[in-house]
């Protein structure tokens, strides 16, 4: 599947561009006594493309004494118009904005960095050595370097810790890509893709026979086939969701983001997008084999994760819901920091659903194969520290128990008296930092109706409402005008983004990530039941707004760029990275960020960049070496923005396929 369109001839390409903004100028011209400041600017542009194009080997003699001819011609026309306009008789910029959007020179495959800026890279000489990387042997093909199975089994095992984020040292990093495995398919379309994934894109059968009784998944013929259920719910996902919706307020909006917590093949956050909920699901890589890659061919977000002795790379108040089926978290256990954990990323007045053991302990601790003394004790324990965090017991019935966090510390005086609260000052500096045995304080409210941190209006309205964090003023920089500016901004872009790639909003990239997602506003434009987007705060970035992007409904994470992110290859269809390289500039490797980038794309996944012309030729020179189709294009608003965008498609390629053309 390709979306690129090759020039062979930038200069025939920029002397018809300089001719029809010629003529359109004239016009101008004759009809009204209009000139511009940038002619003046343009003509030395043009000066500069002649010099770049100068003595360039192979062309012919002829048509590139043509070529110059014309171009000096016009350049010197517009020196005189431009020196004409500095006389004081221009106007402005108005009219010469409306000639460069109508005489779009944008599009070219191969920019020329002197083209537009004089500031540009210096030694264009570096920007022509390519490095070709090798694929990775096919032992790699599911290699998550941040969960790699080996290292994991040197941490201590106290508390999960083993199964948390081991990143490798850099002497141990892989400079190769990796393949996909032999008869990797593009995944079905949403919503199909909920239900079928194809045996090769995850060739792992061991959970159609340790789950088979629970209707996880089934094996048939050369696809997986998921019925919906689950550990806690066999007969569907459906109708456990419509017991919770007896007690949580699910499919009017208010409910709109939830976390699973130790989700299986996430059945439960997949049939939750029919009712307008978004589930962050995430378990660890363990002997459950492939169960989060199961999710994310699904088309569902998750991560891989545990609840061990790190904090979660959330902020504070991000989900409406919480929820655990028989996820094996000791909830009763490591002094409460668990769920006090669960109660940091709990919005006021969300919901934390508890279904299975020690839930109904007394009927069920034989089938359970557990002392009900020890049942008994954990439920009690969990019990003692919900009342210790203010949660409000609104249901048990069965093997399923729902508590609601209260909306404000006005309830929970008596609280406050016997916990220790957090005494950090960012519930929200999160990164690598242990949990603490200690309770995140609620935001101070002026009365008892009023809900902690801001009220949230129903999705999809909470998507272009202004976040409480920024009407509050609680995040320096930012105003609410700058915050609708941010989304009509990302309008325009996307609407830009559509004219290259026209199948952007079609469903066929299902599982998108935003590397540096700011206030979500690229997600906001994109939002569609075909599509969901996993905004990604930088841990460097100078401002965090992941916030912001919970408050409007949609889902991220922290993480950092310099390490692998925690996903299986092949986990996205298309990644946006916008100022990213800019922002990691002597930070880390842009080699280390493409190949991680390869790692999680899949194959004809497409990879959009935004940067300033320098990072993007940098970017376009290392992966002219990964087997990437790349195109590059100007800014919407032309070509003497500095602001690029490059357009990738990764190349389909498997594992021990012959690649004696890989270049």
């Amino acid at each position: 599947m390709r979306y690129l369109v090759h020039h062979n001839s930038n200069e025939n390409m920029l002397t018809t561009c300089l001719i029809k903004r010629l003529v359109l100028q004239s016009r101008f011209f004759f009809s009204r006594f209009d000139m511009y400041q940038w002619r003046f600017d343009f003509s030395n542009q043009c000066f500069r493309s002649f010099m770049a194009t100068k003595g360039n080997p192979g062309d012919n003699r002829t048509r590139r004494s043509f070529s110059i001819f014309i171009v000096v011609g016009l350049c010197c026309f517009f020196y005189l118009l431009g020196a004409w306009q500095k006389s004081g008789f221009g106007k402005g910029d108005s009219i010469a904005q409306e000639v460069t959007k109508t005489a779009d020179c944008s599009v070219l495959s191969n920019l020329n960095i002197e083209t537009h800026h004089g500031d540009g890279i210096k030694n264009l000489h570096d920007l022509q050595q390519t490095k070709v990387f090798q694929p990775c042997a096919d032992r790699f093909i599911d290699y998550t370097p941040c969960h790699d199975q080996m290292r994991a089994m040197t941490f201590p095992r106290d508390f999960m810790n083993y199964r948390e984020r081991h990143c490798p040292p850099e002497n141990e990093k892989l400079h190769c890509l990796i393949p996909a495995p032999k008869g990797y398919v593009t995944p079905f379309p949403w919503p199909k893709s909920r239900d079928f994934v194809p045996f090769a894109n995850a060739p792992y059968k061991s959970l159609t026979v340790e789950k088979a009784i629970q209707n996880w998944i089934q094996y048939e013929g050369d696809v997986f086939r998921f019925p919906g259920g689950g550990t806690q719910f066999p007969h569907g996902a459906d109708a456990y969701i419509d017991q919770l919706a007896s007690v949580i307020p699910i499919g009017n909006g208010m409910v709109r983001t939830a976390l699973d917590t130790g989700c299986g093949v996430a059945s439960w956050g997949a049939y939750l997008f029919k009712r307008n909920v978004i589930a962050m699901s995430f378990a660890p890589r363990d002997s459950h084999e492939a169960q989060v890659q199961f999710a994310l061919e699904r088309g569902v977000p998750a991560i891989i994760g545990v609840l061990g002795t790190i904090k979660l790379p959330y902020p504070s108040r991000s989900f409406d819901m919480a929820h655990c089926s028989r996820c094996l978290i000791p909830w009763g256990g490591n002094d409460g920091k668990y769920m006090m954990e669960v109660d940091r990323v709990l919005r006021p007045g969300g919901y934390w659903v508890l279904s299975g053991p020690p839930i109904n302990w007394k009927v069920n601790f034989k089938s359970w194969q557990r002392p009900k003394e020890e049942l008994e004790k954990e439920q009690r324990n969990i019990e003692e520290m919900a009342k210790l965090l203010c949660w409000e017991k609104k249901y048990e019935k069965g093997e399923t128990a729902i508590w609601r966090k209260r909306v404000n510390q006005g309830y929970c005086q008596e609280r406050d008296s016997r916990v220790t609260l957090c005494q950090s000052t960012n519930p929200d500096d999160v990164w690598y930092k242990e949990m603490e045995a200690c309770v995140t304080p609620y935001m101070e409210t002026n009365n008892t109706d009023e809900v902690s941190g801001g009220e949230l209006k129903p999705f999809p309205e909470r998507l272009n409402d202004i976040p409480p964090r920024i009407s509050s003023g609680s995040i320096d920089g930012v105003s609410i005008q700058s915050f609708q500016e941010d989304n009509k901004l990302w309008q325009k872009h996307l609407n830009a983004y559509k004219r290259v790639n026209k199948i952007i909003d079609s469903g066929r990239y299902r599982n998108i990530m935003d590397m540096n997602a700011g206030f979500g506003s690229f997600a906001a434009a994109l939002e569609s039941p075909k599509s969901w987007v996993m905004n990604v705060m930088p841990t460097v970035a100078k401002r965090d707004t992941l916030g912001v992007v919970f408050e409007r409904g949609l889902i991220g994470i922290y993480h950092d760029w310099c390490e692998a992110f925690s996903t299986y290859p092949r986990t996205y269809d298309l990644i946006h990275a916008n100022g990213l390289f800019t922002l990691y500039k002597d930070k880390c490797s842009y080699e280390d960020i493409l190949l991680e980038m390869d790692r999680i794309l899949r194959p004809e996944g497409t990879v959009i960049i935004r940067d300033n012309e320098r990072e993007v030729m940098k970017v376009k020179r290392i992966v002219s070496g990964m087997r990437w189709d790349t195109k590059m294009v100007d800014h919407e608003d032309g070509p003497l923005v500095p602001e690029k965008i490059l357009f990738v498609v990764k190349q389909y390629w498997v594992a021990g396929q012959n690649l004696t053309s890989w270049r």
